[in-house]
C-alpha cells in the first residue's frame, strides 16, 4: 500500500500464516493490514475444501475420487489464496 510493491506468492503466504495481524512490508518495512473484505474472500475460498463431502452426500461417488478431491481442491485454494489478500496501512474492523 506505502510503496506500491506487490509481495511475492511466497511472501504473502509467510506473513498471512501467522497469528500477528500486522504484517511488515518487505520492501518498505511499514506495518500492512488485510482488509476486512479480503478476509471475508477468502473466508468463503476456504470451504471449498469441504466441497467433496457435498457431493458425496448427493452423489454415490466412489470414495477414491472423493478421497483424491480434497487434497487438489486444498492445492487449489492454497495457490489462489495469496491473489485475494488486499492491504491496507491502517488496521480496521467493523464494529
Amino acid at each position: 500500500m506505502n510503496c506500491n510493491n506487490q509481495w511475492s506468492w511466497k511472501q504473502t503466504i509467510i506473513k498471512t500464516t501467522t497469528l500477528n495481524p500486522a504484517m511488515t512490508c518487505p520492501y518498505c518495512e511499514e506495518k500492512q493490514y488485510q482488509t476486512q473484505k479480503s478476509k471475508g474472500e477468502i473466508g468463503m475460498l476456504t470451504p471449498i475444501v469441504l466441497l467433496p463431502l457435498i457431493i458425496q452426500m448427493f452423489f454415490e461417488v466412489p470414495e477414491a475420487i472423493i478421497l483424491s478431491l480434497f487434497p487438489i481442491l486444498f492445492i487449489l485454494v492454497i495457490i489462489l489464496y495469496p491473489f485475494l489478500v488486499k492491504l491496507n496501512s491502517q488496521e480496521k474492523y467493523k464494529g
